[in-house]
């Protein structure tokens, strides 16, 4: 991504998933609009960016991205440009009761997560120095900050069954989001059959199931 170093992520809740699918190099390629990222090759050029491009942008009608679960409402330098070359977008969620964003990681970003409203559920995996995984699940509630850090594995879903969950996202990095974000469905389906079925240690046919379309930014629903 523009201005931002990339890491190795680290793998999905079944680790060796994430992992092998961040090794083959897989990573969602759709824009979240329509208009391209303007490019900025020079500090001259950012700074005179920052000169005539326009300082406001309305985030609640930016055009939305709808899904079975909620939509999301996204600032990057592909529709706000006075954002381009400064490592920076945000992007408003809103899960309706059973919505759930699916398990994914970001290479190349952390995110701050602003609770608005409602009550979100939250798991993230991450590694440490002695080489360990540890899992954190936790409850958010209205006021709350999460931080997810770079290729940290999580997800977050309305743990409300009777209102939304709205949530303001801050992430380092100007990209929409689609261009930095590896699902776990993704992930699942970089994967051979026969080499996912080793690693989980089931019969092959015991994932026919799973679907093979892949999207770059999922926001489902329990059914």
């Amino acid at each position: 991504m523009t201005g931002v170093n990339r890491r190795a992520a680290l793998g999905t809740g079944a680790a060796a998933l994430g992992g092998a699918a961040l090794g083959a190099g897989l990573m969602a390629a759709a824009a979240c609009a329509d208009t391209v990222a303007t490019q900025l090759p020079n500090t001259g050029e950012v700074v005179e960016n920052l000169q005539n491009s326009s300082h406001l942008f309305h985030l609640t009608r930016a055009d939305p991205q709808r899904f079975d679960g909620g939509m999301l409402q996204g600032a990057h330098e592909g529709n706000f440009p006075v954002l381009a070359g400064q490592n920076g977008s945000v992007y408003f969620v809103r899960l309706e009761p059973g919505g759930i964003r699916e398990p994914h990681w970001h290479p190349s970003a952390w995110e701050l997560n602003y609770h608005i409203s409602g009550t979100a559920k939250w798991t993230i995996l991450g590694t440490h120095s002695d080489g360990s995984y540890r899992t954190e699940a936790f409850e958010a509630h209205p006021g709350d900050l999460v931080f997810a850090p770079q290729g940290f594995f999580h997800y977050f879903e309305n743990a409300r069954t009777d209102t939304p969950l709205e949530v303001l996202i801050v992430f380092n990095t100007s990209a929409a989001e689609t261009n930095d974000d590896i699902g776990i469905l993704a992930a699942m389906n970089s994967i051979p059959r026969s080499v996912l079925a080793t690693v989980l240690n089931i019969p092959e046919s015991t994932l026919s199931g799973i679907p093979t379309e892949v999207k770059p930014v999922v926001v489902t629903k329990r059914h």
